[in-house]
């Protein structure tokens, strides 16, 4: 599996929360009428933000060295102690990407559902969405994948992507004009594996 794309893609929302989310918490405690308490509030959440940080840092510092233990102790204390960042969910994907190169496919699965369940931002969910299609795919479970994929595929920054694994499933099942249809698509929308998509592309059997 490949994850490079979907990698700038979080490392993108990682940097928007850096940038602004706390002036978006801090529009939020506004608007509840949490004025007195502004000051501190707005130190407690930078404080904690902070700290989730650094936990991810640890989280993605272990993945790069396979230590998938310390990889899942630390994302379970980002869901425990840091829910309210986006770090928990960004921790989750890493701990898939983990688990599913330690060869526990079924524990990444687990974790890219809760992904999708609690991400704070529709684009995590959707990362998640590609990652657990493309493990389902890889697993032979082609009818989840494909409900996945229909469940997820709604916005067009991803459209390319999810085209890509319509095709690798139904280059599974032997589709071969579904298959090539998917991944021209995919190419045509656009997706950093495009290269990638070409050469599954040329690879198809010639149509019957």
């Amino acid at each position: 599996m490949s994850y490079e794309t979907d990698d700038e893609k979080v490392e993108a929302i990682k940097t928007w929360w850096k940038e602004n989310g706390v002036a978006i918490i801090m529009g939020i405690a506004i608007g509840l009428g949490a004025i007195v308490g502004w000051r501190y509030w707005g130190d407690y959440r930078d404080s904690v933000a902070g700290q989730g940080s650094a936990v991810f840092d640890q989280v993605l510092a272990n993945a790069a060295t396979g230590q998938t233990e310390a990889v899942v102790t630390q994302v379970r204390m980002l869901n425990d102690e840091f829910a309210s960042t986006p770090y928990a969910a960004l921790g989750s994907l890493a701990e898939a990407k983990a688990l599913y190169e330690s060869g526990q496919a079924e524990a990444a699965m687990t974790a890219l559902t809760g992904v999708i369940a609690a991400a704070p931002d529709p684009a995590l969910a959707r990362i998640a969405a590609l990652r657990l299609a493309r493990i389902q795919v890889a697993e032979g479970r082609l009818d989840e994948a494909a409900k996945t994929v229909a469940d997820h595929d709604s916005s067009p920054e991803f459209a390319g992507d999810f085209a890509a694994v319509r095709g690798d499933i139904a280059a599974a099942r032997g589709d071969t004009v579904a298959a090539r249809a998917a991944y021209e698509q995919a190419i045509a929308e656009g997706t950093g594996f495009s290269q990638l998509i070409r050469l599954k592309l040329d690879n198809l059997p010639a149509a019957g």
